[in-house]
């Protein structure tokens, strides 16, 4: 039951709005509303009816009923650009960036300043400039493009291409999930700014640490429909997660296995690679979820990338079950002779074919094991596609559906039933959890574990350190390419984590004796 929601000074007013796609309920009869100068936190698992709600309000789809009010006027959006020039604008997760434009280029394009007729290069270039210093990101050269930026200076110039549109509603759909610490810190900053000059704040997020910080209000949605709405401070964490999946939580974490010696799958010695890998030596055994901590950018990615045979020029030794290994491409590090996949970073542009079909999708990893000759065997292919749908437990309306069809956490878990049909030993897992919903993660940690459990060598890098800490044996933290200290059993704790991070455990350490031997 839904509390009632307050109308009287909402700036956006939603009334009996409804939505359904074929036969799937995306939302039902939904009442709902949000202020001026504060954040709201919308908040349910993937598929709970949040993303539909963000585009009606934005124009993207239009209700089935129904009414939307804006600022006391009835509205009713065609189109995007029709909210836009209400003043709403969205940050979706799903960047709408031109990779091949440049980030100028990108942050003007719905109305670049022009001089005679013409787009005005000068005054874009200076407008870009300008928006990226409002949110802290001046390190984001304007004239390069899109396509050669990392994925958390892409979700940045997606964030200053809004605040050019000098919003009166923000939407942000899980616009922190692909952010560095230091640039979350930005736009906390950023919405604290336009939430006192009056800005509405709708903030959609799966990291509930980030709703305690930011939100005065919450909405939680499950199958369509709002559950409730309460103000920050009257619900704690644990009745949020309830109420979004609609019942209790269990325990987050899988219990972890009593330590023990485990013999090493995968062994680095001193792998190299430009200014980005210094002589990395590591060990992951049979068993094992080995964690790669740190602050966002200090080679964890490039690590990843280089043990899957992406990285050219890669120098040092690896071993797979003591047996030295050349993984000069993907190919060759997925074969059954080595047994690597890798979950990538970014699931929609590294990890899927959007347009393919979700069995498509899920086999084309494995093609050689499905295959007679030079022809897939249908009845071998209809068999994978039902074990790896079944294991993960996706909901799918039907196997030839577009895989961009489905929610976000249904994505993720396509991505990693493609590679563990390929029969990996070594499991790479590249921030697997991002933007995904708490009930979807806990399935994710579970199978992490049976995975390890089965002898599966894992190595997982997170940006959360909740994550490292309740998921792994042993966490490997990474400054500056290297790694500095690995923590297990009692010290592998938060505190730890972030000193180590930020690499001051030997200057504290030298402090701490000179200061001893003073006195």
């Amino acid at each position: 039951m839904q509390d009632a929601v307050p109308t009287q000074h909402a700036f956006l007013t939603l009334s009996g709005i409804s939505k359904r796609y074929g036969g799937v309920r995306a939302l039902e009869d939904v009442d709902f509303a949000c202020e001026r100068g504060r954040i709201h936190a919308v908040l349910g698992e993937n598929g709970a009816g949040k993303s539909t709600l963000i585009k009606i309000i934005a124009g993207v789809v239009q209700p089935d009923a129904g009414s939307m009010r804006l600022a006391g006027n009835d509205v009713s959006f065609a189109a995007p650009s029709a909210a836009n020039a209400a003043g709403v604008v969205c940050i979706f997760q799903e960047l709408s960036l031109m990779p091949d434009l440049s980030v100028a280029d990108n942050i003007s394009i719905a109305s670049p300043p022009r001089r005679f007729g013409l787009i005005n290069g000068r005054a874009q270039r200076r407008r870009a400039e300008a928006l990226l210093a409002e949110i802290g990101c001046e390190d984001v050269n304007p004239l390069m493009r899109v396509r050669d930026l990392p994925l958390s200076r892409r979700q940045m110039v997606e964030i200053a291409k809004a605040l050019g549109q000098r919003p009166q509603l923000l939407i942000l759909d899980e616009a922190t999930s692909a952010l560095t610490s230091a640039d979350v810190e930005k736009v906390y900053a950023m919405l604290a700014r336009l939430k006192s000059e009056g800005v509405a704040i709708l903030y959609i997020s799966h990291r509930m640490h980030e709703v305690e910080a930011l939100a005065d209000r919450a909405s939680v949605f499950r199958n369509g429909r709002h559950i409730e709405t309460f103000d920050k401070g009257v619900r704690s964490t644990a009745d949020i997660v309830q109420l979004m999946i609609g019942r209790d939580i269990a325990t987050q974490y899988p219990a972890k296995p009593p330590h023990r010696q485990v013999k090493p799958v995968l062994a680095l010695e001193n792998l190299s690679w430009d200014k980005h890998l210094d002589r990395i030596s590591l060990s992951v055994g049979s068993g094992e979820i080995v964690g790669l901590g740190g602050l966002d950018g200090q080679g964890q990615k490039s690590l990843l990338l280089a043990l899957f045979g992406v990285l050219r020029g890669v120098t040092g030794r690896v071993t797979v079950g003591g047996r030295e290994v050349r993984t000069a491409s993907p190919a060759a590090a997925k074969s059954s002779a080595v047994g690597i996949a890798l979950v990538p970073e970014d699931r929609k542009t590294e990890g899927l074919m959007l347009p393919m079909s979700i069995a498509d999708n899920l086999t084309i990893a494995s093609l050689d094991a499905i295959s007679t000759g030079p022809f897939v065997d249908r009845a071998k292919e209809r068999a994978a596609v039902k074990r790896g749908i079944d294991s993960l437990q996706i909901r799918i309306g039907a196997p030839g559906d577009a895989v961009s069809t489905l929610s976000g956490g249904n994505q993720q878990k396509v991505v990693l039933a493609k590679w563990l049909m390929t029969e990996p030993r070594i499991i790479l897992l590249n921030d697997p959890t991002r933007g995904i919903d708490v009930g979807t993660k806990q399935e994710l940690y579970r199978l992490m574990r049976a995975l390890a459990d089965q002898g599966a060598a894992i190595l997982f890098y997170s940006t959360d350190y909740d994550e490292l800490i309740g998921c792994c044996d042993r966490v490997a933290i990474m400054y500056g390419g290297r790694i500095v200290r690995e923590l297990e059993g009692d010290e592998l704790t938060e505190t730890n984590i972030v000193a180590s991070a930020l690499n001051i455990d030997a200057a504290t350490s030298a402090k701490a004796r000179a200061g001893a031997a003073h006195a």
